[in-house]
């Protein structure tokens, strides 16, 4: 019986080496996946203040201003671990006068600059809660913050994508291992017949 659809070793931290609690296990880092949130919810936010801007006589454009709101608090409460364990990496991982360092440096500016945006955002959007609708500048700067995330978050992953920066595998590659069985962190493949 062939396993297609086994996901186990992807799953497991049993023989993965852990660096801390803010840097997390080879091949299961923390701060990628704590990324993945405000990116999301600022794009997010965005896309419900063009449209409650755009349609701001709909009956349901102040609801769409307020999930825009909300949203975007998500992932400024979110945004703070993501930060966290990022300078964490950054100060562990990164050598001094490296183009790692060079680039973990813009992707740290760019998001850190997203985050100070996002802050003003939700101070002009608490001011204007009671709108009937998003007005058009925060709109457009809730526009302009989505766009700065994209552009921080294209330059972190060419950390990853790029240069491997922090990829740490579990000690082996099983999934390039013909195998019937699902092979775990460190697990050899057994011999070949």
């Amino acid at each position: 019986m062939t396993r297609r659809l086994t996901f186990r070793p992807a799953l497991t931290l049993k023989g993965r080496k852990f660096f801390g609690p803010l840097r997390g296990w080879a091949g299961k880092p923390v701060h990628p996946p704590l990324t993945d949130i405000p990116i999301a919810a600022y794009v997010i936010a965005a896309a419900f203040d063009v449209i409650s801007a755009i349609w701001k006589t709909a009956s349901w454009s102040q609801e769409m201003f307020h999930a825009a709101g909300w949203v975007m608090i998500a992932g400024a409460v979110v945004s703070l671990g993501a930060a966290l364990t990022g300078y964490w990496d950054w100060l562990k991982s990164s050598p001094k006068g490296t183009q790692i360092r060079r680039t973990i440096n813009a992707h740290a500016w760019t998001m850190l600059t997203v985050t100070a945006l996002v802050l003003i955002n939700i101070v002009i959007r608490i001011g204007a809660w009671d709108d009937l609708s998003t007005p058009v500048g925060l709109a457009v700067f809730s526009v302009v913050i989505a766009g700065l995330v994209a552009i921080g978050a294209t330059i972190g992953g060419s950390l990853v994508f790029d240069y491997g920066f922090d990829v740490r595998t579990a000690g082996d590659h099983p999934v390039y291992h013909p195998s019937e069985i699902d092979l775990l962190p460190g697990q050899k493949p057994p011999p070949k017949d």
